[in-house]
């Protein structure tokens, strides 16, 4: 017998229909039982009077049995089968559940975070969670469709690339085949996507997973996270955004219908202003900040192209020159204030765009600069070395050989579910995130290696 889902039992009524799926709950009265039955589509209860069935909650079940119509007043609204039930004629056991180590009946804010985190897969099973997957699902679907709808492009970059200085510690993966070298994880595709715009594609997008060794945060887990990067040619800052906001305005409309955007076109606000009105550079912009239902987006202009240098800034000069990028050093700067790189760096705005929602950073990008002189001048200014200046040869290379204007963005995609489903934390929007302790979900990772794989890498752990 073909497999019925849960939610196809309401036009099933009269049908003898096999289900499958786990049991959520048991509820006994006498002799009869209530098995509520839950899969991919939701939950249905079934009904054993004969007194007989044994089960317990999470086992894996096959369930067949006549689909009824619910008498009036028995008649569940919470459930989208509420009006139907299925007599059970026969039930089996396909696999047995242990007790589980938390309960996934409740939105489960309140249990360890740790222990959620051990037993994600069973975690996943709460509704809430699923929920927050298939709207991910969802957001990132509507997301191809429309960029591949306006001619662009989906390539994947590598995964394993070249360490640079780039703003953030990297993830490095020693070689087998070159020992003492080692890969990097992308912190972002920035390079690669840059290079796509020299190769010709003009429109590049890509739904990656980015890898920084930074310190967690509610809105930034540690280790990897997921963004929409995205690159075109031959555009302006004005063009981006417009494009950004027609986006993230379809993706409200037709997957949040209930949440309301508060202000369109979006406020363009000013670094400077946004530091002197609100005090930050991602101000939150709702009239009322306890209703989960307003959106206020808004982008933040204007920024400064470099800031003073500190001891932080391990990633460029280290010290020894004045000057870091804000934003990173492909960021292009405004065409009134090129005069100002030799005579005050520090007057000098870049074209540098960050999309804000609720008070958060959802997404960043720029005009990258795609003159070889600017480039160079950019990186004597944060103070780089020769062979720091050498890490990047591959990039001032392409760019001899017809580099177009180019720019993008690169929106956070865990960040932007955080904001708009009013979650705590950017991990209720992951699957399997890794803990704000850095311990990768299920895996138990980082763990060690043997001995034998430290040999064949030609590496020695110093203690």
């Amino acid at each position: 017998m073909t497999r019925t889902l849960a939610l196809e039992t309401i036009d099933k009524i009269g049908q003898e229909v096999a289900l499958y799926g786990w049991v959520a709950t048991v509820r006994k009265h006498g002799k009869i039982a209530f098995i509520d039955l839950r899969d991919r589509s939701g939950i249905v209860q079934t009904v054993d009077t004969s007194g007989k069935i044994k089960v317990g909650s999470e086992d894996v079940v096959k369930i067949t049995g006549i689909v009824k119509k619910r008498p009036e007043k028995m008649i569940n609204p919470k459930l989208n089968t509420g009006t139907v039930e299925l007599e059970i004629k026969n039930l089996k056991i396909i696999s047995k559940a242990a007790e589980l180590p938390f309960p996934i009946d409740t939105d489960g804010y309140d249990i360890n975070e740790e222990i959620r985190m051990k037993y994600r897969y069973i975690d996943i099973r709460r509704p809430r969670m699923t929920k927050n997957l298939k709207i991910r699902s969802q957001v990132t679907t509507f997301i191809r469709n429309f960029l591949t709808k306006r001619d662009f492009v989906e390539v994947e970059t590598p995964m394993l690339t070249k360490t640079t200085p780039e703003g953030a510690r990297d993830f490095v993966v020693p070689s087998r085949l070159q020992k003492g070298k080692f890969y990097a994880l992308p912190q972002s595709p920035q390079q690669y996507k840059q290079l796509l715009m020299v190769a010709g594609l003009e429109r590049y997008f890509q739904i990656v997973r980015c890898f920084r060794d930074e310190d967690p945060r509610k809105d930034r887990a540690y280790g990897e996270f997921t963004q929409l990067d995205l690159e075109m040619s031959f555009v302006e800052q004005e063009d981006i955004l417009q494009l950004t906001e027609e986006l993230f305005t379809q993706i409200v409309t037709a997957i949040f219908p209930d949440k309301q955007i508060l202000q369109s076109p979006w406020p363009r606000i000013s670094h400077k202003e946004a530091l002197e009105k609100y005090g930050s550079d991602k101000p939150d912009l709702r009239v009322n900040k306890n209703n989960p239902d307003e959106l206020a987006f808004s982008w933040t202009i204007d920024f400064p192209l470099f800031k003073e240098q500190s001891k932080d800034d391990f990633f460029y000069g280290a010290g020894s020159a004045k000057f870091a990028p804000s934003h990173h050093m492909f960021t292009a700067p405004h065409p009134d204030d090129i005069r100002f790189l030799d005579a005050d760096p520090l007057k000098v705005r870049g074209l540098q765009h960050d999309l804000v929602l609720n008070g958060y950073e959802v997404g960043g990008g720029s005009i990258r600069i795609h003159r070889p002189e600017i480039q160079e001048k950019v990186f004597d200014l944060i103070g780089f070395t020769k062979e720091q200046k050498k890490q990047f040869e591959h990039m001032l290379t392409a760019f001899t050989y017809g580099v177009p204007p180019h720019g993008g963005i690169a929106p956070g995609i865990d960040r932007f579910l955080m904001a708009v489903l009013s979650e705590p934390s950017v991990r209720e929007a992951m699957a399997f995130p890794t803990s704000s302790s850095g311990q990768t979900s299920v895996m138990d990772a980082p763990s060690e290696i043997t001995e034998d794989q430290l040999k064949e890498l030609g590496l020695i752990l110093r203690k």
